[in-house]
């Protein structure tokens, strides 16, 4: 048996890029993908040939990023756009995502799940709106670590003076949202100075350059840091002779780490057992920590089956039915007070009723505006739910990952709506689960 704990042979970097339009961020990617030699052969040739025929001497590094006609069409980033790459030190999952308002809910997406966010400034202009609205999602989303990297520094002779101001200013705004870290690196995307590389330009900047930062910033690596979550993705009961007796729980560990002889709680049920055993990929092990996919085998021959979170009996969050939430609406249509939606929830999916939208925020300033009735496609506002079973729902702020969920149209499948739960009704969690009832279209509330 394994007993060993490895949580990452090679260590992870989720990272997004957002800035205001032509503030230069897919020419950085570009720029980062380059230099880190992270380019192949072929997607170089394809820049150049679709930068000579946009009449440009040089490749244009930011199509590297702008893959879709359309977009490369107009000269900007529409989607999120994926790149995966490597150095030595540590293998990487950048999001290029949109610098226009009417694109906030692509940025939502593509730093949904980041751990930092290259924030870039034009040093021509400074910290403008859009600067302070990217620096607010990324501080809504717990994003732990911000780049604020000052651009073009060329165009405005690589002054310190005009870098060391931006930075102030955009320091003191993330510290005032709560964002824990902050790191400021003069750059020009385009030359190349201090993106891999450290500037000939700049002698007065000693810090690292956007890959070193890249390279060294500290991931959550210890996964005995969180507690445990446990979604049921397949319970697997083989039709077999010789395994007539097994049941085991399939599913991916969210976060934590569980052991063999462990006493669990399946949730939303509340009923208790004891890790008997731990399959992974055809071997028995003592210990299972997040990301893992793994099967559970308890000693109780329990009700359990898809959509149920195993935890540790203690901490076990308390299922309810009333959800408060801060959601991001990504869906054209609005999202209103009485309509009936799913409710995706890890491996969950229950139905639910929008019962109230206290608030709308106004990113630029960070002010509520009460009582809005509706969110539109990028809105972020304050919504509560109520649904139709109980959900183990923690704390976005204590887990990205067990903390979000979706709001689904129910007609067509469509994402509606982002979430990040706050916290539970008290009067109502402690309560525990109360008796569904049904409405007069069939739906449990």
């Amino acid at each position: 048996m394994s007993t060993s704990i490895d949580p990452a042979a090679t260590s992870l970097l989720r990272f997004a890029t957002a800035g205001s339009v032509d503030d230069g961020k897919s020419t950085l990617v570009g720029r980062l993908l380059h230099d880190s030699k992270s380019v192949l052969a072929d997607q170089l040739e394809a820049v150049e040939r679709a930068s000579l025929g946009r009449g440009q001497q040089a490749p244009d590094l930011a199509l590297l990023t702008d893959g879709l006609r359309a977009e490369r069409e107009q000269g900007i980033t529409i989607d999120v756009a994926y790149r995966y790459f490597a150095t030595p030190r540590r293998r990487f999952v950048l999001a290029d995502t949109p610098g226009h308002v009417q694109y906030t809910r692509n940025m939502v997406t593509g730093a949904s799940t980041a751990e930092l966010a290259v924030v870039l400034v034009d040093a021509r202009n400074g910290v403008v709106e859009q600067t302070r609205r990217h620096a607010a999602v990324a501080a809504l989303l717990r994003v732990p670590h911000v780049v604020l990297a000052v651009n073009k520094m060329d165009l405005v002779d690589y002054a310190e003076p005009v870098f060391a101001a931006i930075a102030e200013e955009f320091t003191a705004y993330a510290a005032s949202l709560g964002v824990p870290d902050v790191t400021a690196v003069p750059i020009s995307a385009l030359a190349g100075d201090n993106v891999v590389t450290p500037s000939a330009h700049m002698d007065w900047y000693g810090g690292p350059t956007v890959l070193e930062h890249l390279e060294s910033v500290p991931v959550v690596a210890d996964p005995t840091g969180d507690p445990a979550r446990f979604p049921v993705q397949y319970v697997i009961r083989p039709q077999t002779p010789e395994h007539r007796d097994y049941r085991g729980y399939a599913g991916q560990l969210a976060s934590g780490v569980l052991r063999v002889g462990e006493d669990v709680t399946v949730l939303p049920s509340g009923r208790r057992s004891t890790i008997a055993g731990i399959d992974a990929l055809g071997s028995q092990v003592d210990v299972a920590w997040a990301p893992q996919s793994v099967t559970l085998r308890l000693t109780d021959d329990l009700d359990v089956s898809r959509g149920d979170l195993i935890a540790p009996a203690a901490g076990a969050p308390a299922p309810t039915r009333d959800v408060e939430a801060t959601v991001c609406h990504v869906a054209d249509r609005p999202l209103r007070v009485g309509d009936r939606v799913l409710l995706k929830h890890t491996t969950r999916t229950v139905k639910a009723i929008v019962k109230d939208i206290p608030s709308r925020l106004t990113l630029g300033d960070l002010s509520q505006h009460p009582a809005p009735g509706e969110l539109a496609a990028n809105d972020i506002g304050r919504v509560v739910l109520r649904t139709a079973e109980p959900l183990a729902l923690d704390a976005y702020a204590d887990s990205r990952r067990t903390g979000s969920f979706l709001l689904v149209d129910p007609a067509d499948g469509t994402t509606l709506t982002a979430g990040m739960a706050g916290e539970a009704f008290a009067a109502k969690a402690a309560g525990g689960p109360a008796e569904p009832v049904a409405d007069d279209e069939g739906w449990d509330f």
